[in-house]
């Protein structure tokens, strides 16, 4: 349940820009963050940096479209939410706190949260999630300087990428635990 609520604003965001407008799609995707955000909260859940910081992104972005530039191409919202969501995921390692640590930390017991190995794997699985944005900025950065470029090699790269995060998400913090374990027997 945790992950369809971390990824519920970029899904509807990717959906809807098919679909809608862009300033449709980052408000409704910002309206989708503010709603986990007090989701989060009515749980007694810790506020997300990843979350407050995209909902910034979506209604920033938005207000720009209307009121400054309305003739923004999909393509370059697409570049700019990547690109937000790059600066929140580097910034979140150069602060010293893995954007990944927060939701891992509500996941397991405090023990666990206050090992160095599980902190190391949050940094390992943030790295990789910015790596993906990073991924996904260049495919959209290729849609807009290469215009005959198909849309669909951009829509591939970034689902891609994406999912390549998410399966790395939840296979990396198993292999962790699966070396310590083995570590531990050869003691």
């Amino acid at each position: 349940m945790t992950i369809f609520l971390i990824l519920a604003p970029y899904a509807a965001f990717a959906i809807l820009m098919v679909l809608t407008s862009a300033t449709v799609s980052l408000f409704v995707s910002a309206a989708i963050c503010l709603a986990v955000i007090a989701y989060d909260a009515i749980g007694g859940r810790s506020l997300k940096l990843l979350g407050t910081g995209s909902a910034f992104v979506f209604i920033a972005l938005g207000l720009y479209i209307i009121l400054i530039d309305s003739t923004v191409s999909s393509t370059q919202v697409k570049l700019t939410v990547d690109l937000g969501m790059l600066a929140i995921s580097v910034g979140s390692l150069i602060m010293r706190r893995p954007f990944t640590l927060q939701y891992a930390r509500e996941a397991v017991d405090a023990q666990t949260a206050r090992r160095p190995e599980f902190v190391k794997a949050n940094y390992v699985i943030t790295t990789a999630w910015a790596l993906a944005f990073v991924l996904m900025a260049l495919a959209n950065i290729l849609l807009i300087y290469i215009p005959g470029l198909p849309l669909w090699s951009g829509i591939a790269i970034a689902f891609a990428a994406r999912n390549s995060a998410l399966v790395f998400t939840k296979w990396y913090p198993e292999y962790r635990r699966a070396k310590l374990l083995g570590a531990v027997q050869i003691q």
